[in-house]
């Protein structure tokens, strides 16, 4: 169960701050820095978007690659 949780934390919740961070010109450590105090102060609520972002980054890639591959053809 455990592995399980980290597998999905590995797979979808990372990269997030890095696309941040490239979208908006911001650094990157910045960025965690921001999402770690203000789930401290705002009791998880931006852990729920962090996990939200990464799996809507997750399917936006998923969907390019079936877009260039279709292409392809």
């Amino acid at each position: 169960m455990l592995q399980r949780i980290i597998t999905f934390f590995e797979r979808y919740s990372f990269g997030v701050c890095t696309y941040l961070g490239e979208r908006f010109n911001i650094s990157i450590a910045k960025i965690r820095l921001f999402f770690i105090y203000s789930s401290f102060l705002a009791v998880g609520f931006p852990l729920i978007f962090y996990f939200f972002a990464g799996i809507v980054l997750d399917i936006r890639n998923f969907v390019k690659r079936k877009r260039s591959r279709a292409l392809d053809m």
